[in-house]
């Protein structure tokens, strides 16, 4: 599919010990959309993800992203993890600049070799970045120094200082109470919307895959059973007021229904 931002064809992967997690897998996401896959522990979620931000390679089949093989990490793929990933001997605004830092001694590829130039506008970048998720007023202290829900604002900003096109989200919200993981979920509808963003998010939760999956993904708990992956529209998902809709309490419980057949 000429259009499409990310593809799995027959994609298999399979661990060092045999286990295979995916077996023959085929998936197609188009640019812009919304996804969130939900399933059992060890159902091969996390593998999914891993797999499109070219950290795992595919035993067999083909992994395409903007048309392109992926064999490596690709700079326009953004990746966002439960533990955060910050680096507890630099500042907020270090961290975010972690990434431009980089391409400045490897260039945007990753392949270039060293040319040691600073990148134009750095700080202004990572500034916006810091007021746009409001903790530039954190921008000088430690990780230790701030909550669990500025952590995670914090790799988010990271992130999004590269100008991906496509967002990978590793259960981000999982370890925050209630009200952060809320507003960081309207934080990440709301940057969608704005960049164009397509975004998968791997999920425990329920109501999370409901409120963030334009589409879902449901794995069941042996994925490399093909037959028993399911797609779900969720086509609401986004919209502002959502949570507190019948629409979406009923898909909510849909969901639940089909996770217990499978």
């Amino acid at each position: 599919m000429a259009n499409s931002i990310i593809r799995l064809i027959d994609v298999t992967f399979a661990y060092p010990n045999g286990t295979t997690i995916l077996k023959n897998f085929s998936l197609t996401m188009l640019p812009g959309e919304a996804w969130a896959v939900i399933g059992p522990s060890g159902c091969g979620k996390s593998t999914l993800l891993y797999l499109m931000a070219g950290l795992y390679q595919p035993s067999g089949g083909q992994l395409l992203v903007d048309g392109q093989p992926l064999s490596r990490p690709r700079p326009k793929t953004g990746l966002i993890l439960q533990d955060y990933g910050l680096l507890p001997w630099s500042t907020v605004q270090d961290n975010i600049a972690l990434g431009l830092d980089i391409r400045r001694f490897y260039g945007p590829d990753g392949k270039h070799a060293p040319i040691g130039e600073p990148l134009p506008n750095r700080l202004s970048q990572v500034n916006y970045w810091l007021k746009r998720l409001g903790i530039d007023h954190l921008a000088h202290h430690y990780p230790n120094q701030i909550s669990g829900g500025q952590r995670q604002r914090t790799a988010i900003a990271r992130t999004l200082v590269l100008n991906p096109d496509v967002l990978l989200m590793d259960e981000p919200f999982g370890a925050l109470d209630a009200l952060t993981r809320e507003g960081l979920q309207r934080l990440i509808l709301e940057l969608r919307s704005e960049g164009h963003l397509t975004t998968v998010i791997v999920t425990h939760s329920i109501e999370e895959a409901v409120y963030l999956g334009q589409k879902i993904l449901l794995l069941p708990f042996i994925s490399a059973n093909l037959g028993g992956c399911v797609i779900v529209d969720n086509s609401k998902a986004g919209s502002a007021d959502y949570r507190q809709t019948a629409d979406f309490f009923f898909n909510c419980n849909r969901l639940r229904e089909i996770l217990e057949t499978l």
